[in-house]
């Protein structure tokens, strides 16, 4: 029974690979690699291993293997042998053939020189660093889970600044405002207080501006601007939070939002 490989965020170029109930160990190269050797797009060197496997009138399941992309997805790239990977390149030009032959020929040197094996303590260091990789991952995956879920539940459109920061646990709301200035987010328009307006730096990239006409007993009616944070905004703050950089209370007691998310979800 056919048993794909997984590896993780590098194209491997040498692998184990299992079929009809043998192992066999040889040496083979992955269609990512293929890609970049290439520099062709990895989907387009998929789409002609899958179409010459069809030509021979072989199971491309036995040649698929499952890795992770950079977003910790499940995507599939494919094993060739030297033979396999001989006939995909006829259909490609001399440059290309050329540099997957002299890779071709250093994976066959590399796999012609003896591997040592390692002790049976080291092969446990191993097996136990694995384990932590694994454990750590996990971690930071629960964590970013958490911190996405608590954005969705924190940011609504048309939320201002000191909206969105009540929403922070242990923020002084009141000197957001005077921060988002010094970061030029916001500039105050008024030399008698505050009256914020969105500066050229963050418009349209954290932050707009709603207007509307406001009418005073007795006076001329003129427009009122109320800067208002777009998603992307509401991200880059929530992040200066998380990065202890926001202005805290006094009184902070030291839990983020996102701690409490994660106290919440475990």
């Amino acid at each position: 029974m056919h048993q794909s490989i997984q590896t993780i965020n590098t194209p491997a170029s040498v692998a184990t690979q299992f079929g009809n109930g043998e192992n066999v160990s040889r040496t083979t190269m992955s269609s990512r690699e293929i890609a970049e050797l290439t520099g062709k797009a990895h989907f387009h060197v998929k789409r002609d291993v899958l179409s010459m496997l069809k030509d021979l009138g072989e199971d491309a399941s036995n040649f698929g293997c499952i890795y992770l992309d950079p977003l910790n997805r499940e995507q599939t790239e494919y094993m060739l042998d030297r033979e396999h990977t001989d006939c995909l390149l006829t259909g490609y030009s001399a440059a290309m053939r050329m540099t997957v032959i002299r890779r071709w020929h250093e994976l066959e040197a590399k796999s012609a020189q003896p591997v040592s094996m390692p002790s049976y303590a080291e092969a446990l260091r191993l097996y136990a660093d694995q384990i932590e990789q694994t454990a750590v991952l996990r971690i930071e995956n629960h964590q970013q889970a958490s911190k996405i879920h608590s954005m969705e539940n924190l940011f609504k459109e048309g939320m201002t600044h000191t909206q969105f920061c009540k929403g922070l646990n242990g923020v002084n709301v009141m000197q957001v405002g005077k921060f988002l200035e010094g970061r030029n987010w916001l500039y105050n328009e008024s030399k008698s207080g505050l009256r914020f307006r969105v500066a050229s730096y963050a418009r349209d990239k954290y932050m707009t501006e709603h207007q509307h006409e406001v009418t005073p007993h007795g006076k001329e009616p003129f427009v009122s601007f109320t800067p208002v944070l777009l998603k992307k905004g509401a991200v880059r703050l929530y992040d200066l939070y998380l990065a202890g950089e926001l202005p805290m209370k006094k009184t902070w007691d030291g839990l983020f939002t996102h701690d409490k998310a994660l106290k919440g979800a475990a």
